[in-house]
């Protein structure tokens, strides 16, 4: 996706805005709760999103404009982030998990759509279902809709020129950008509440061990589902997906 130039001053702008507002406050989980991390986290986490969120925006407002046959999986993969992960799995040791649904977005539209797509259901979420928070918003929105799926679109593409098979490639990127979303979160939470005997790796290790017996599945079935989604566009969604550069024009 190509940015016109004062677009790029835009978002260029606010990564000037995060890089003065973030780190000075000493930012030193995957839907953390409302009230939950101190109010300075809850900042430096927004402002850092920033960014991205604006790219997103940006890149969306293309979308609209330039590939509006395509809106139609823009909004799918935005339904399939809101229901995935509203399906919150009881875990054995007394929290959470769920799986996020933002691979699928990141490997049809980036990082910087899905980012936007990821705050709108967080929001929706924070105020419909009382799932996450509005002050945790930033935090979540990083580790959920950024972090992943960065990690998403980063192994996708690796695996796509290493010609890695296509439903091959689609789950372990899908199946990693899960995980990753977790492994974000507990540092996060580590950075808010370091352990007294161990610091922030330590109460990272904790926090990992707690979402870990129910997140590693659900990551698996994660990756499995967003291979069924893509096939069944490969199927029936062809023309949109050789309009977004995923399948190759023939």
């Amino acid at each position: 996706m190509r940015y016109s130039k004062k677009e790029k001053v835009v978002i260029m702008l606010s990564c000037a805005v995060t890089l003065m507002c973030a780190f000075p406050q000493g930012v030193n989980a995957m839907h953390i709760m409302e009230g939950y991390l101190p109010i300075a986290f809850c900042v430096a986490w927004g402002v850092i999103c920033l960014p991205f969120v604006i790219a997103g925006v940006f890149s969306i407002k293309r979308i609209l404009k330039e590939q509006r046959r395509v809106l139609i999986l823009l909004a799918m993969s935005g339904a399939f982030i809101f229901v995935i992960s509203s399906l919150k799995i009881p875990s054995v040791t007394g929290s959470c998990s769920h799986m996020t649904g933002t691979g699928l977005a990141a490997i049809l539209f980036g990082v910087p759509a899905t980012s936007v797509l990821g705050i709108i259901v967080l929001i929706f979420q924070a105020i419909l279902l009382a799932h996450g928070g509005l002050t945790s918003l930033g935090a979540n929105t990083f580790s959920m809709a950024i972090a992943g799926p960065f990690i998403t679109w980063i192994l996708y593409k690796f695996g796509k020129k290493a010609k890695l098979n296509s439903k091959v490639n689609v789950f372990i990127a899908a199946m990693l950008g899960d995980l990753v979303t977790y492994c974000v979160t507990s540092v996060q939470l580590a950075m808010a509440y370091p352990s007294e005997s161990g610091g922030i790796v330590a109460s990272t290790v904790k926090f990992l061990g707690v979402f870990a017996p129910t997140q590693l599945p659900l990551a698996v079935i994660e990756g499995l589902m967003t291979v069924l989604i893509i096939m069944g566009l490969e199927s029936f969604a062809k023309p949109e997906l050789r309009e977004i550069g995923f399948m190759e024009v023939k």
